[in-house]
């Protein structure tokens, strides 16, 4: 049995190979900032990019005021047409102060602003009544002027290739004019949810023995958080159609196989009966939930295709992605690992001594709270909490006050 150490090495190992070939892609800054195709997760940059203009793009005012010229600190000038945002304005001329918006071009022959509030009547639109104005003492050049290039010099790298992709940066390219840039192609997963019960129909009265498939939609989710595409398909246990429904789902799409379910002891493990003679290898961790895990390369539909194994409940589902395969891609986008704490138990718990357990919780007044029970059908539980607390291999019982490691999953 493996640790769940050596086994998240081993999903790392398999996915190498992939994720250092999955080439790049021009993307508009628009599509990445939520528009068309929104919904795909982090991205990062294949490419660097540079500045082709310098930011701001011209000399522009920091406050709402008057534009004047510094070497006139002290005297009283004559106040002459405003200047608003979005215009070009005319050069000042000495003794003469411009009424000047935020963010508008600062006239040839300025290089400072007068705030608008150390001048009666101290605000816009009275003080546009203004006939004169007396440039405060001290005035020096530059005072409140946004100079050319002080954000961005013209031809500065704006973020090295592999960067993530972010609204701080997306709002720099859009002020440069950058319109798209190359950014790695997205992991593309299919997600397999395997089992004869799951339906996409509704559950009726209860009598029946269908259910609904939470792992397509939630292991979508998690994937897309951390800038993978996904696509799901739901199979059923019959071995003899499983292999050729999967390649035509594979085909020449899926980077990677994500399945659930069918690895197990039972007598209709589709998953190990289809795939174990391929080369899958079937390694039960030592954790609770997400025991049985599988993973290989192997040869679907005419190519290597990475196949990695999860068991069938939802929760263990899950708890595998959070352990296994959202640290590795995470990495790769740049996205933020789960954030963890050591923090001490508010209450009892037992933990089966030769398995690391991954209990839900919730964090409050500086203590971890065990939301429902260990079990790996309890999603509904899972949704409640806040953190994956973990108790480790070799402890048995957990204490009031015992230090636990607790990831913040929010």
């Amino acid at each position: 049995m493996r640790t769940i150490g050596q086994h998240r090495d081993e999903v790392a190992a398999l996915l190498a190979p992939v994720l250092a070939q999955l080439g790049s892609e021009g993307v508009s800054v628009d599509e990445l900032a939520g528009g068309a195709g929104a919904g795909r997760g982090s991205r990062v940059l294949a490419r660097v990019v540079t500045a082709p203009v310098p930011l701001p793009v011209f000399d522009n005012s920091q406050m709402d005021g008057f534009a004047v010229r510094a070497a006139e600190s002290g005297r009283t000038v004559r106040v002459v047409e405003p200047i608003p945002a979005g215009a070009v304005p005319a050069p000042l001329a000495a003794g003469t102060a411009a009424p000047i918006m935020t963010g508008a071009r600062i006239p040839v022959g300025a290089d400072a602003v007068v705030p608008v509030e150390a001048t009666p009547p101290a605000a816009f639109p009275a003080a546009l009544a203004l006939a004169e104005l007396t440039v405060p003492d001290g005035t020096t050049a530059g005072t409140f002027v946004r100079t050319v290039g002080s954000d961005v010099a013209r031809g500065a790298e704006l973020a090295p290739s592999g960067a993530p992709v972010t609204p701080a940066l997306l709002g720099t390219l859009a002020s440069a004019g950058i319109d798209a840039v190359e950014v790695v192609r997205p992991l593309r997963v299919l997600v397999v949810s395997t089992g004869s019960e799951l339906t996409d129909d509704g559950l009726g009265d209860g009598t029946g023995a269908s259910i609904r498939d939470a792992n397509g939609v939630a292991l979508r989710a998690a994937l897309a958080e951390v800038g993978a595409a996904a696509r799901s398909v739901r199979l059923t246990d019959d071995a003899d159609a499983f292999l050729p429904a999967l390649e035509r789902a594979v085909g020449d799409w899926a980077d990677l196989v994500l399945t659930t379910g069918g690895i197990s002891a039972g007598a209709y493990e589709v998953v190990r009966q289809a795939l174990e003679p391929l080369g899958l290898a079937v390694t039960p961790v030592a954790m609770q939930p997400g025991g049985p895990q599988a993973l290989g390369r192997l040869p679907l539909a005419g190519r290597s295709v990475p196949v990695v194994a999860f068991p069938g409940n939802p929760v263990s589902a899950l708890v595998s992605f959070e352990v296994f395969l959202r640290p590795v891609l995470a990495a790769l986008v740049g996205a933020p690992d789960r954030t963890a704490t050591e923090l001490p138990a508010a209450e009892p718990a037992t933990s089966p001594a030769g398995k690391h357990q991954v209990r839900r919780g919730r964090v409050v007044d500086g203590h971890v709270h065990f939301v429902g029970g260990a079990s790996s059908h309890l999603l509904g539980h899972l949704a409640a909490a806040t953190h994956l607390v973990h108790v480790p291999v070799g402890t048995d019982t957990v204490e009031p006050g015992d230090l636990l490691t607790a990831w913040s999953l929010r």
